[in-house]
């Protein structure tokens, strides 16, 4: 999951309970990884779970035909957004 040319340059400080940590150290120690390699695997292989739904999707064929026509279809007019859209930014006043 972690990449060995990025040199690590950022800290993440945990607060936790004496159990925790000793269950954490356990398990580090089991899978013969240091704390810090265990606890960013872990993490790391965590958040693309979390983010994994989304990234991508899977749609049967009738509901990938809906969603394609649905993207096909103009959009409604909003003469709210177009006027909006047409104000300069305020960063550029």
């Amino acid at each position: 999951m972690t990449t060995t040319s990025d040199a690590r340059s950022e800290r993440v400080d945990l607060r936790m309970t004496p159990a925790a940590k000793r269950t954490l150290m356990q398990a580090a120690t089991t899978a013969h990884k240091t704390l810090t390699e265990f606890l960013l695997d872990s993490g790391l292989r965590a958040a693309a779970e979390t983010l994994a739904d989304r990234r991508s999707f899977v749609l049967d064929d009738a509901s990938w035909q809906q969603f394609m026509a649905e993207l096909d279809r103009p959009p409604a007019d909003n003469p709210r957004l177009r006027q909006l859209l047409a104000r300069k930014p305020a960063w550029e006043a």
